[in-house]
């Protein structure tokens, strides 16, 4: 058997097993995960998550970049759509430990690209430094005005080697609404 025939026979159990019937589009523990597209880190697996309980966003290295935010931005469109974006609801950075985007460090015109920043910046991104890495990504997150201020957020890293995953950011709110940070 190919892969692909591999596939389609594990679809056909998922639809005798495990197919849910009309899900809301909205994500019922209102939470959306930025994480990374290292098939070592699937959120769904690591942090079991069932069908329509989160929205994922994967990329590499899990980072926030032009192309997270544009995505997020297109997903917040569809929410005011159908009916407005969730009160309550949660951001989470996940990244990992011995993630790939670290092997890219000798490419800083790959990396500024990515990230559409200068070369001279690319040192503040922690590419190499997963804990860094999401403390930078969550203070993006917290400077982009477009998102609630009433959304929470925070940071993840999971540990490839045990399986765990440590705080780095707890849960706060993105601004707190009398600062306008």
């Amino acid at each position: 058997m190919t892969t692909f025939d591999i596939l389609l026979e594990r679809n056909q159990d998922f639809v005798a097993h495990h197919f849910l019937k009309d899900l809301s589009m909205m994500p019922t523990l209102r939470a959306m995960i930025i994480g990374c597209v290292d098939p070592r880190v699937d959120p769904a697996h690591i942090l079991g998550l069932g069908l329509g309980e989160a929205i994922v966003i994967r990329n590499v290295g899990g980072r926030v970049t032009p192309a997270t935010l544009q995505t997020m931005g297109m997903l917040g469109g569809i929410a005011q759509r159908a009916g407005g974006p969730p009160t309550g609801f949660h951001l989470i950075v996940l990244q990992h430990t011995h993630c790939g985007i670290a092997h890219l460090e000798g490419q800083p015109d790959m990396l500024a690209s990515y990230f559409g920043i200068g070369q001279e910046e690319l040192a503040a991104q922690a590419v190499t430094d997963p804990h860094a890495a999401v403390a930078v990504d969550v203070a993006a997150l917290k400077a982009t005005p477009a998102l609630p201020e009433s959304w929470f957020v925070s940071g993840l890293v999971y540990d490839v080697t045990t399986g765990q995953i440590e705080v780095v950011v707890p849960p706060a709110p993105l601004r707190h609404p009398e600062s306008h940070e």
